[in-house]
């Protein structure tokens, strides 16, 4: 995925789906970005979410990210798996 640097917070950089087979309470799914980044995860509807910028980007700071999403289900023993993103940042002030 690629974003420009320019971005405002709130900024959809993906959106995603997490699908977990149990029922009921064991089921649900929630999503967290270990360590930090500036992102966050937002929630849509039941398992969608959005990967949204939270702060202001640089691309002279950073040129791309590894984003890694951890899902993980409400069950118990709870499971989890975990997905890595590259999010590009485009240059916009160069000239």
């Amino acid at each position: 995925s690629t974003v420009s640097e320019a971005a405002p917070p709130n900024t959809v950089v993906a959106l995603f789906n997490v699908r977990d087979r149990d029922s009921g309470d064991n089921g649900r799914t929630s999503c967290e970005l270990p360590g930090e980044q500036p992102f966050s995860i937002t929630p849509l509807a039941a398992d969608a979410y959005a990967l949204v910028t939270s702060e202001a980007l640089d691309r002279e700071e950073v040129a791309e990210y590894n984003v890694t999403v951890r899902a993980r289900d409400e069950g118990s023993p709870a499971l989890s798996a975990s997905k890595t993103l590259l999010v590009r940042l485009l240059d916009v002030n160069d000239n």
